[in-house]
């Protein structure tokens, strides 16, 4: 294709003009900040028992009552399905995938990602040593203390982590169903937690918080790497 004074605009090799690599979505790191300020801010008032926690006996008592065999069923698949153990294992197998595919920096992303969540999640649970919710309410079995909730802190970072990296390539309309998608898998696995009588309230949004704090800082890292070390052209 040639430009107004009849130079050609097709790069040598190529059969037609070279389209801009599509962006990845920005991240500003005042969302860093803001995050950060709110999961401190739940994990305080969750550790001294004031303020939003009134609301955990509430929460935990209305799920009680709704509770059946079929949702119990359910609620309990979800909650293995959305563990930590299988969110490491999924972050595990793409960043394998994308390491095979030559996306190295993708690769760290998601396996620091994942990993680093694995240890935040693991050491404010020793800090704050918060008790489970009574045993007497309790669906499933757990061993470690309750705040944050490590489902809802990982299933907010791998899943976060993958959403980003699909977005380029998406229409919109498919960003549309893959955001509320994901919402519907966080808040989904978050709500079996309490509902299975593992977790107050307050733990699963401290988790939330958590984990979206730690994606924030994650993918801010990985933009700023990438915008100072772009991958070449395929």
């Amino acid at each position: 294709m040639a430009d107004q004074d009849g130079h050609d605009q097709t790069p040598a090799g190529l059969s037609g003009p070279l389209h801009p690599r599509r962006r990845q979505p920005a991240l500003h790191p005042f969302v860093v900040v803001l995050l950060g300020i709110l999961a401190a801010a739940v994990l305080w008032v969750g550790a001294v028992h004031i303020g939003p926690t009134a609301a955990d006996a509430t929460a935990l008592g209305e799920s009680i009552e709704l509770r059946s065999g079929g949702l119990t069923a359910f609620a309990t698949v979800l909650t293995y399905a959305g563990s930590t153990v299988s969110m490491a294992v999924l972050a595990l197998v793409v960043a394998l995938w994308l390491l095979y595919r030559g996306r190295r920096v993708d690769a760290v992303l998601v396996f620091g990602a994942m990993a680093g969540a694995s240890l935040v999640f693991r050491g404010l649970k020793l800090l704050i040593d918060r008790p489970r919710p009574p045993l007497e309410s309790r669906l499933v079995d757990v061993t470690n203390e309750s705040l944050p909730s490590g489902h809802a802190t990982m299933s907010v970072v791998v899943i976060a982590t993958l959403v980003v990296l699909a977005w380029a390539g998406l229409g919109h309309a498919a960003r549309v169903v893959m955001i509320a998608a994901a919402a519907v898998w966080i808040g989904g696995v978050g709500a079996t937690r309490i509902y299975l009588g593992v977790h107050w309230f307050s733990d699963v949004v401290a988790g939330w918080l958590v984990g979206g704090a730690w994606w924030a800082i994650c993918v801010v890292v990985w933009s700023w790497w990438r915008a100072r070390h772009p991958a070449p052209p395929a």
